[in-house]
């Protein structure tokens, strides 16, 4: 009988629990993580490959360039990564200080940075990286000059891919005495980020507070400015006429310790489609590849690292992938998944500071389970993988640095992803949305 029976198009059975729950409960649900729908991504575009027109490259024998410097627009000190691929901003008091250190330690064994998130800078975390890139946040939880000219670069953070227009959160359990002592907050309690700075309101004011981080820093340290993907051409635009050297633009697909589930699936624009819009504006600014573009949003494997450098990216974030390297959703534990009401592959309870495998905790005993010095060497393997694919990728289409990477080195399987990337259905020529000029 039950093969017999038709879900509900518009009311399936999990809007029906959904909308249950919220009748019961009467309040949103916060989540962590990123959007769990499906919406066009990197896996709707292909590469070419090189052949008769194109030459490919020798993989044992011609070398490919990854490096790339970062903030050499107005910095006496920008810098300079082994390879294109940034560990993203990440909180202590969202991740367990343990979890900070690993990423360090992995991220300087390739030569590349990670970033502090909300909440401060600490000493596992500076001690460990390489590269520093410190977030100054609305909260301006931890913010101090001495931590300022500790980092090598600063990233002023408006927006956040998984909630645009949203500010942070941090739920009370998570807060014990070191994280409410770093947030001057009191331990237990909620907590909950403004949206917007309180030094500025638009993007002449953000240039007045640009220029005092400059001279706070002397000058020395690359400055930052990160966006959700809303409007990815005007952001980009004033960020640029803001002075900033690098600009962050991070996709929909952009995970969060906790917000409600209705910004995360809600609100933004897939990075597929951010991201062109990004490179226009600064193609149009003739700023290309002189404001750096940095992507970050739902990138996984060294494939959706390639194709985002091929649409004009200088360099990618990973924030959730550096989590799932660190063994978040492990098969662990997993009685302590079932406490939750869930299991490895489906966990999304970072907010509730009852990580299974002790990476989104602050408590002592889960902490214990995560050993940053081997979880720092899965976060070196995990981006050493990223780095062969990427110019594995680069070599098949002829190109000897991977940033030379281009459109044209693409076709779209889907007439979603063709317009959003603006690069041809693979097999036609054409560009939907594009205008035909007789």
């Amino acid at each position: 009988m039950k093969k017999d029976l038709k879900e509900f198009k518009t009311f399936p059975n999990s809007t029906i629990k959904e909308i249950q729950r919220a009748a019961n409960e009467g309040i949103y649900q916060i989540r962590g993580l990123g959007a769990k729908r499906k919406v066009p991504d990197f896996d709707d575009l292909v590469f070419l490959g090189a052949s008769m027109s194109r030459y490919p490259l020798e993989g044992y024998r011609e070398t490919c360039n990854t490096s790339v410097v970062l903030g050499d627009r107005f910095a006496k000190k920008p810098i300079k990564l082994e390879i294109p691929i940034t560990i993203a901003g990440m909180s202590f008091g969202a991740l367990g200080a343990n979890a900070k250190e690993a990423l360090g330690r992995g991220a300087s064994e390739m030569g590349t940075s990670t970033t502090t998130g909300d909440g401060g800078m600490t000493q596992e975390e500076r001690g460990s990286s390489k590269y520093l890139v410190y977030q100054l946040l609305p909260s301006r939880y931890g913010m101090n000059p001495d931590d300022l000219r500790k980092a090598d670069a600063i990233e002023v953070v408006v927006g956040q891919g998984a909630k645009p227009g949203g500010g942070g959160m941090l739920l009370g359990q998570k807060i014990n005495k070191r994280v409410a002592g770093m947030r001057t907050l009191p331990e237990g309690i909620d907590q909950r980020s403004a949206c917007r700075h309180p030094d500025w309101t638009g993007p002449d004011d953000l240039e007045i507070k640009i220029q005092e981080l400059r001279e706070i820093t002397n000058w020395e340290k690359p400055i930052y400015i990160k966006v959700g993907a809303a409007r990815p051409y005007y952001d980009t635009t004033l960020a640029v006429k803001a002075g900033a050297d690098v600009v962050v633009l991070d996709g929909m697909q952009g995970g969060t310790a906790a917000t409600q589930d209705v910004f995360i699936e809600h609100v933004g624009i897939p990075t597929l489609g951010a991201l062109r819009e990004a490179v226009d504006a600064l193609k149009e600014l003739n700023m290309h590849r002189k404001v750096q573009l940095i992507v970050s949003g739902g990138i996984r494997t060294g494939a959706d690292v390639a194709k985002a450098m091929a649409m004009g990216a200088d360099a990618v974030s990973i924030g959730s992938a550096a989590m799932m390297a660190l063994n978040c959703n492990a098969d662990l534990y997993v009685e302590d998944y079932k406490k939750l009401g869930t299991e490895p592959g489906y966990c999304h309870h970072c907010h509730t500071g009852r990580c299974p495998v002790g990476v989104a905790t602050q408590d002592p005993k889960l902490e214990k389970r995560l050993n940053p010095i081997e979880a720092g060497k899965r976060i070196k393997n995990y981006l050493t993988t990223l780095t062969l694919e990427l110019q594995t990728l680069a070599r098949a289409n002829g190109k000897s640095d991977v940033r030379n990477l281009e459109p044209e080195d693409l076709a779209a399987l889907t007439v979603e992803a063709a317009a959003m990337a603006r690069v041809p259905l693979a097999g036609t020529d054409w560009v939907p949305g594009k205008k035909i000029i007789d």
